[in-house]
């Protein structure tokens, strides 16, 4: 589960919950990040705009340190932005499902255990939340790391179980960070074909940041991070928004009069 300090971030960021107020499951208008302040202040990313609504499938291509990651923890509620906004407007922060690029499980308990762990800090009985957890580690292959410690376990076998942690809250977004970049093509395959397809079944929206084109390219949004700065790369002629060219989910949220 989250830290503590990343629980404080996410409810402090602003959140609106009245239904209706702004269309889209995330609502980030011109969110900028910055880390440090005066000479050594470092853009992390520059005025991102991005509409995330149901069905969605995003992928933020870039290569390292290209701001992909800060702008996941935007949309999760994991930063505040230093300017700008991210909003909520029908789940709250609490409907986000994120695949975390770092290691993020707790040595202390199995692998199970830890991806039970948000359902269970939900009000989920254990048994529940054990069984959930079960079907969702299976869902990437991983059933059979269930009893195993985190310090057991391979860094590519880690990242399935988070894959796994997230699709067990079946959430309304997924943001999953480079899912597949530890992972053999094989590996990295079932793992994306299980975000997919619970994306699919649940219909939450999944945004994805990888540098692979072959990643990419099965989703139907996909969007360029370089420099902190998100544009539109390529999306389906059938998702755009009249007059503007870009896709859907890039386009400026409009005020609601």
């Amino acid at each position: 589960m989250f830290r503590r300090d990343r629980h404080h971030a996410r409810t402090a960021v602003a959140q609106d919950t009245v239904s209706g107020a702004v269309e889209g499951l995330v609502d980030c208008r011109d969110a900028a990040l910055t880390f440090g302040r005066g000479a050594n202040a470092v853009v992390a990313v520059h005025g991102a705009n991005l509409r995330v609504r149901p069905g969605d499938r995003i992928a933020v291509v870039g290569p390292s340190g290209s701001g992909k990651s800060s702008l996941l923890h935007l949309l999760a509620g994991l930063e505040r932005p230093t300017s700008g906004s991210v909003r909520w407007p029908t789940t709250g922060p609490n409907g986000i499902g994120l695949v975390f690029q770092s290691e993020s499980l707790i040595p202390a308990l199995n692998v199970a255990e830890n991806t039970a762990l948000p359902l269970v800090l939900a009000g989920m009985t254990d048994d529940r939340a054990r069984r959930a957890a079960l079907e969702a580690l299976a869902s990437v292959n991983a059933a059979e790391l269930a009893d195993r410690l985190p310090e057991e376990i391979s860094g590519g076998q880690a990242q399935r179980v988070a894959a796994a942690r997230a699709l067990a809250q079946a959430p309304s977004v997924i943001l999953a960070d480079e899912p597949t970049g530890r992972l053999d093509h094989i590996t990295g395959g079932h793992v994306l074909d299980a975000l997919l397809t619970a994306a699919d079944r649940t219909g939450a929206a999944l945004v994805v940041t990888t540098h692979d084109p072959a990643v990419a390219a099965r989703l139907s949004t996909r969007l360029t991070m370089r420099d902190g700065r998100l544009n539109a790369l390529k999306a389906d002629p059938m998702d755009t928004s009249a007059g503007t060219g870009l896709p859907r989910s890039l386009t400026p949220p409009q005020e609601q009069s």
